[in-house]
């Protein structure tokens, strides 16, 4: 029986899965022994990215897979990145594991701890208690961002939380060419250099195959889980030259053209039934997009070459599945291996209309952000993608990545959540590859997953009942096309809220006031049945049902502590009083690893601060003395030449003031960033006790820069300094001594948001 989209009809209820087939298999693994499984999760990849899915882009390993499994046309993740990946590593709801947000915050509520619950077991712990071998590459971003540094508490770390390894990025993001803090296992890694050449994804992959290659050197039976979590490709969008070279000139007809192409090409794949539509430019989310033909060749020209960035970017993962399902068949382990490919949410918009060649001043979202303030500094279209800017394409390409849905990442409309999932076993023990149409969700993953490897999920966790999951194993609709799926999901992201019932949709765009409650607000209501892509609102024609579903949302919302809603958007400005630790002053050593960024940031950002420093200055003394920051925007503080000198990246427009020689012997300098208004700091310097130096007015760094943390004696990764950095490299000072240089955190600015409440208070609040 078939529905009226042309899609086998199901039936289920809420976290389970219905078959009305007899059942399979005899829920155990493969006879070759228990499966390997490799879960690679692509960072904000909309739907339509991958050659399954309607995509342009070459990907032929991702297409092997697909060929060799199934795939998925209905399955929905959370609208950001954090949510999903706290579901998909515990198999709750995204608020129950903790992340009604992503991990920059801690406003004192359950449902927004930024850290996973102590009697949720992960996917890795089940599989290590099973037997496994468990591995991570990649973007980790589970842990609050303030107990990401090195004297933290890293109960929340990959290694804690069930792997035996890892190697990655515990940030939400960093830059591809030269990462801002790199991890292996609970250590940062120290790195004067980055070679020429290189490439994050390529060393996150040479990682994840000596993993493998040191289990089976010492264990030749034993199966492993790699979870291998791309930061590509979240933003900054970056790629290697050889790659974006393969698809220059592809996207001169632009993105209209673009995506009537991918959604003809979804509709002979079967991805997208015959009757859906594509949803026009009149909706809110796509008013703001201009047609390609009204703009300007130079526009274009630029635009373009974003795309170009952005496909290479996903050739480059597609690249990365084929080193790992090559090594695996070479070691003869292919076929027994269940691969996972999806993503963590929608394509994003965050680059804006224009998109952006200064991700951290587009990133800057503040009251009192003045008029004039530049989210793009102009440079050459041709350094989009490489090392010298941080960058990220414009919407009107992430309407293309959504394809054919609306909406963007954060958004509870389809193209905020629903995303591309394949699942692969090629020695599954049954048949039956192919479309799958039935709705799953992220929380049905690791279910999923334990049911294939016959591991059963841990009863409990540090001496307490393990929480029950929300998913459901979905085992049943690999073999059998008319399996049913799962009915009812809810979705909130800052106050956004949508509940799926069946083929019924409720879609609440904006956070209600106070006064209006959970339920309340504005409420569309939408027949995915007829309607996958959500054009037309029915809310007016059925008003009782539109309040039946917005009140079983909010039912949905108290079982899963989705509450309090951040409605007036201060939720996430709230910070526990534990961080005020952070902001005290501090003396740094020099060569050490950087100070984490968060650390760095609370002795800097949204605030005057100054930076003291006692130097020895002997014959040929050169180098860097403090760095903060990097080609996303920074400062540097050096001596070269014998001078002192100044170099501020302001988000990419670069300001520069030399100071006077420094005779042999020791020296007391003094780095004083003052408020001055606009969201601008004055910056001048002082050398035992008389003015040096000074650049008048500088935009402030905010808003996640300065990204990479403060090194003292060398200018860690990304350069703040490009220019320093072709003559200097880091620049390690000699020729000297720095006898230490110390951050003194002065007067908050008056349009710094964050209120720091004691734990009594927000409970209290959470009452009130």
């Amino acid at each position: 029986m078939t529905d009226r989209r042309g899609y086998e009809r199901f039936e289920g209820v809420v976290g389970e899965f219905a078959s009305d087939s007899t059942p399979w298999w005899p829920r155990r693994p493969s006879a070759q022994g228990a499966p390997n499984v490799v879960v690679m999760l692509v960072d904000d990849l909309g739907f339509s990215d991958l050659e399954p899915f309607g995509s342009e882009i070459p990907t032929p390993h991702v297409s092997a897979l697909a060929r060799e499994g199934w795939v998925f046309t209905n399955y929905r993740t959370a609208p950001m990145c954090s949510p999903s990946r706290a579901a998909l590593m515990t198999g709750l709801n995204p608020h129950r594991a903790g992340f009604g947000f992503v991990a920059h915050t801690d406003p004192g509520y359950p449902g927004f701890a930024g850290e996973l619950p102590e009697d949720a077991p992960t996917l890795a712990e089940s599989l290590r208690a099973g037997g496994y071998a468990t591995f991570m590459v990649g973007k980790w971003h589970l842990t609050v961002e303030s107990r990401l540094h090195d004297a933290a508490d890293k109960s929340s770390w990959p290694l804690q939380r069930g792997f035996d390894r890892y190697f990655g990025s515990m940030d939400g993001f960093t830059s591809l060419h030269h990462p801002h803090r790199l991890v292996r296992d609970n250590s940062a890694v120290s790195v004067d250099d980055f070679a020429d050449g290189y490439f994050l994804t390529d060393e996150l992959t040479d990682e994840a195959l000596g993993m493998i290659d040191d289990l089976r050197a010492n264990d030749a039976t034993k199966p492993f889980f790699l979870y291998y979590s791309h930061t590509s490709v979240h933003g900054p969008i970056q790629a290697k030259d050889a790659d974006i070279a393969r698809f220059a000139g592809r996207y001169a007809a632009g993105w209209n053209a673009l995506r009537e192409a991918r959604f003809a090409r979804q509709r002979e794949l079967g991805i997208v039934p015959e009757h859906a539509e594509l949803p026009g430019d009149g909706l809110p989310d796509a008013a703001h997009i201009p047609a390609w033909d009204s703009l300007s060749a130079e526009e274009q020209r630029l635009f373009a070459r974003h795309m170009e960035v952005y496909a290479a970017a996903v050739h480059e993962i597609d690249e990365s599945i084929g080193r790992i399902t090559a090594h695996l068949e070479r070691i003869g382990e292919l076929d027994n291996t269940v691969f996972v490919l999806t993503s963590d949410n929608g394509g994003t918009s965050e680059g804006g209309v224009t998109g952006t060649r200064s991700y951290f001043a587009q990133f800057a979202q503040i009251a009192g952000l003045p008029d004039d303030w530049v989210r793009d500094v102009p440079r050459d279209p041709e350094d989009v993608g490489g090392p010298r800017l941080f960058g990220q394409y414009p919407a009107g390409w992430a309407r293309v990545s959504n394809t054919p849905f609306r909406a963007f990442k954060s958004s509870t409309y389809e193209g905020g959540v629903h995303a591309p999932l394949i699942i692969s076993w090629p020695d599954a023990p049954y048949r039956g590859r192919g479309l799958r149409e039935q709705f799953v969700s992220v929380s049905d993953l690791t279910p999923t997953l334990l049911d294939l490897t016959g591991v059963l999920p841990l009863a409990e966790r540090g001496g307490r009942p393990a929480q029950e999951m929300d998913g459901a194993s979905a085992v049943d609709v690999l073999a059998a096309p008319g399996a049913g799926g799962r009915r009812s999901q809810y979705f909130e992201c800052i106050g956004r809220r949508a509940l799926i019932d069946g083929d019924w949709k409720v879609v609440s765009p904006a956070p209600p006031t106070k006064r209006e409650g959970g339920a309340g607000g504005r409420w569309e209501l939408y027949d995915l049945m007829a309607d996958p892509t959500e054009t037309r609102d029915l809310s007016s024609e059925q008003p009782v049902l539109t309040g039946e579903l917005a009140e079983r949302w909010r039912e949905e919302a108290w079982r899963n502590a989705v509450f309090p809603l951040d409605d007036d958007g201060t939720l996430h400005a709230r910070r526990p009083e534990t961080e005020e630790a952070l902001g005290k002053p501090v003396t740094l050593r020099p060569y050490a690893a950087p100070l984490e960024r968060y650390r760095s940031a609370q002795l800097t950002v949204l605030r005057s601060f100054s930076i003291e420093v006692e130097l020895l200055i002997e014959a040929g003394a050169a180098g860097v003395i403090v760095a903060h920051g990097d080609q996303g925007g920074g400062y540097v503080l050096a001596v070269e030449g014998g001078c002192t000198s100044i170099a501020y990246n302001a988000y990419g427009e670069m300001l520069r003031a030399q100071g006077a020689r420094l005779a042999a012997g020791i020296h007391r300098l003094r780095l004083e960033f003052s408020e001055v208004p606009n969201l601008r700091w004055s910056v001048s310097l002082e050398t035992d006790g008389v003015a040096d130096a000074a650049v008048p007015s500088v935009p402030m760094l905010m808003g996640m820069a300065p990204f990479t943390g403060i090194s003292v004696g060398y200018d860690y990764g990304s350069p703040v300094d490009w220019d320093l950095y072709e003559r200097h490299r880091s620049f390690r000072f000699s020729g000297g001594e720095i006898r230490g240089a110390t951050y003194v955190p002065g007067a908050r600015s008056e349009h710094d948001p964050t209120v720091i409440k004691a734990v009594g208070e927000a409970v209290a609040a959470a009452v009130d």
